[in-house]
């Protein structure tokens, strides 16, 4: 990350880069600590599996849902004061859960926290958009940007787990939230004198109306049919892990080690192959990228317990550094006025399907078998082939 900010020696995109990942850390992680959670939930409030699922469908569908609404508000709003409001709402949320004596008015902070952490990815990556005018420092950016809510996954679900070991779990949900509110403080010193950027996009907005939605702008719609599969798969194929490394004899301890590594290596995964976008291209990146992915999900399935640790690393770079070359190049699509409204369509829609995806896998699984749902995981996974194809032959930007 410090090669980054050298590499970047603007101080406005410097700010935006720490104000965007500061953000990124605290929902991300935010979004990821209710895993910590849901056993403590369980046996508080007598929840069956399926309504644990839905809990979690609260809080990322409502995240899902409200992206596009909170772009459209932020040209009313501007960027920065709704970023700032969206981290503070879902820090209350987050502090709230301590207080939740229902298993329905937990449902409702949950909901909470999801609306407030809708507003964060379209409008921090919008940020650095307009922020980072060149192309090559974009990418390194947004990857960068990319980079930093692996971290926050990291750090802060570790963070509440200790914080449940000695305090419990209630206090523990107080001070997550009180952590929150801390980096809201941060957020607004940080963000000073950047609402210049996102408010005069916004402006420019209404006198022209977005092209977004046109059927004409086939390049967007492609990149993010590319970013719909992209995360079907990493949320299916995740969901599946821990199953398939406790079928080849994996105990709970070699389980998170493996699922350690996956993290750690979507981590440097996101910010390599935006950097690597920078040399070879958006094409060849995502077709490496993804073909990578599905010869990684098969050598899970097939090779012995110790290969598959080497090769978790390896697997979450592959999995998730796809993700950070089409970030980087939703901004490439559209002109600058239709940037923000373009992060939220293509967040919602990433999102969702990644909501969805488990869901959708599971009910094969139930039907056909584990191993078959897993094969249709790496067999899907080669859907992008065409549609990056499909783009470079229309000469598109992508």
């Amino acid at each position: 990350m410090y090669l980054v900010w050298k590499h970047m020696q603007n101080i406005l995109q410097n700010r935006a880069l720490f104000t965007a990942s500061l953000a990124h850390i605290i929902h991300d992680g935010f979004t990821d600590m209710i895993y910590i959670f849901f056993p403590i939930w369980q046996a508080q409030f007598s929840f069956s599996f399926m309504e644990i699922g839905f809990l979690k469908t609260l809080f990322s569908g409502t995240m899902a849902f409200f992206q596009v609404p909170s772009s459209w508000l932020a040209g009313k709003t501007g960027g920065i004061p709704l970023l700032l409001w969206g981290t503070l709402l879902t820090s209350l949320a987050v502090c709230f859960y301590g207080w939740a004596g229902s298993g329905l008015l937990l449902g409702c902070f949950l909901v909470l926290g999801g609306l407030g952490s809708s507003v964060q990815h379209p409008l921090s990556s919008t940020l650095l958009a307009h922020a980072c005018p060149d192309t090559a420092n974009r990418r390194i950016a947004l990857s960068s940007f990319n980079m930093a809510g692996d971290f926050g996954k990291l750090l802060l679900p570790a963070a509440a787990a200790l914080l449940i070991r000695f305090l419990g779990w209630e206090d523990s949900a107080h001070w997550m939230g009180v952590l929150g509110f801390f980096a809201t403080g941060i957020l607004f010193f940080s963000s000073r004198g950047l609402e210049w950027e996102t408010q005069t996009a916004a402006n420019e907005q209404k006198k022209c109306p977005s092209s977004v939605w046109k059927a004409e702008n086939r390049h967007f719609w492609a990149l993010v049919l590319i970013g719909i599969v992209d995360s079907g798969t990493r949320m299916g194929f995740l969901t599946f892990f821990p199953f398939l490394l406790q079928g080849h004899g994996a105990d709970v301890t070699i389980t998170a080690l493996a699922l350690s590594l996956v993290f750690a290596g979507g981590a440097l995964g996101k910010l390599a192959c935006g950097l690597m976008s920078t040399r070879w291209g958006s094409v060849k990146t995502v077709l490496f990228t993804e073909i990578a992915t599905s010869f990684c999900i098969l050598g899970m399935l097939w090779l012995p317990l110790q290969l598959e640790l080497g090769l978790s690393f390896f697997l979450g770079i592959a999995l998730n550094g796809t993700s950070s070359v089409l970030y980087g190049t939703v901004p490439d699509l559209v002109s600058a006025t239709d940037c923000q409204q373009a992060f939220a369509v293509f967040y919602t829609a990433t999102i969702a399907a990644g909501a969805l995806s488990p869901c959708f896998y599971g009910a094969i699984s139930d039907t056909v078998g584990m191993q078959q749902a897993v094969l249709l995981v790496a067999g899907l996974v080669w859907l992008t082939v065409p549609l990056v194809i499909f783009s470079q032959k229309r000469k598109m930007v992508f």
